[in-house]
């Protein structure tokens, strides 16, 4: 039907194809359909799951356009879902996923993260307070740094993240290009600020990172010291032991970096970047956080317990 549909009507010559002939040219080479068939089809009313599969094709494709493009079937529900209105009925997620197939979309598979920080062997290594428990009761109980690097037309750019981890919500970051610990220091400088704009007390707050060079420079160290946070290193060459700022990292790299690249300069990263944290924060549904996004979970939270808003306590 939609192979009669493209072809019938005008042709270069001033000619027309008409369904008839088309319907004859088709039975020949042994696809055989009746001009009679065609007509009943085009004379056909939509079924009632045809016209709201149609509509609900836009939605999805909606979605996954807003969302980077990266969700998958499951995510790509309880997007529409949670936009429905209060007493609508839900939409299933098998038809979300044969609506997605139709359209050919599907969500972003992650690859693997490579470790950009280098050991300074001679620095201080303060203890591992953490030990891969990356699950506070709270915020501003743990936050976890790192940076990753991003190759553009102009040379290397290298993002820094500080990430709370009650709600793996991204509070602090910088971008630069170099490596230096001005830029990770930067970042942790963000993260201090959005808490004080919060009106949060950062004291007592474990900072948790690699063996990085950056991380064991004595301005960074100062920094810490002079907000009372508590620095926090795992073991050398040991990615478990900074399992989530890596899960952040591979996260903005495969959402972002390798789906809309390649990048020009460190001005278009660095805007990128801001764009992402921000729907990242806001908007992107998180499976750790109950699929809601992190600030809401952050949110909820202090709606549960409004008097817990310092980080002077640590979890038992």
């Amino acid at each position: 039907m939609k192979f009669i549909d493209a072809h019938v009507g005008e042709r270069p010559e001033g000619l027309r194809w008409g369904v008839e002939t088309i319907c004859g040219q088709l039975t020949e080479l042994g696809a055989k359909i009746a001009p009679a068939t065609y007509y009943e089809h085009r004379s056909r009313i939509p079924s009632a799951r045809a016209v709201r599969d149609a509509a609900l094709r836009v939605e999805v494709a909606r979605v996954h356009a807003d969302n980077y493009g990266v969700y998958g079937a499951r995510k790509v529900w309880l997007a529409l879902n949670r936009e429905r209105a209060a007493g609508a009925p839900p939409i299933a997620r098998c038809t979300v996923e044969r609506l997605m197939s139709d359209l050919g979309l599907t969500g972003v598979v992650r690859g693997k993260v490579k470790r950009t920080t280098i050991a300074n062997p001679a620095a201080a290594r303060p203890a591992d307070l953490v030990e891969r428990q990356f699950a506070p009761l709270a915020p501003d109980r743990l936050w976890v740094a790192d940076f990753t690097y991003v190759s553009t037309w102009a040379g290397w750019v290298y993002v820094a993240f500080v990430i709370d981890a009650y709600a793996r919500r991204i509070i602090g970051w910088r971008s630069a290009t170099t490596m230096t610990a001005q830029l990770v220091l930067d970042a942790l400088e963000h993260a201090v600020w959005t808490r004080g704009r919060e009106g949060r007390d950062v004291t007592g707050v474990v900072a948790h990172h690699d063996h990085g060079s950056q991380y064991t420079s004595v301005a960074y160290s100062e920094r810490l010291a002079a907000d009372g946070i508590r620095p926090s290193m795992g073991v050398v060459g040991s990615s478990y032991d900074n399992a989530l700022a890596e899960t952040i990292n591979g996260l903005y790299k495969t959402e972002l970096i390798k789906a809309r690249g390649p990048w020009r300069s460190v001005d278009q990263v660095e805007v990128a970047t801001a764009e992402w944290v921000d729907w990242f924060n806001h908007r992107r549904l998180y499976q750790y956080c109950g699929d809601m996004p992190p600030v809401q979970m952050e949110a909820a939270h202090y709606a549960q317990q409004p008097t817990l808003t310092t980080a002077g306590v640590t979890d038992s």
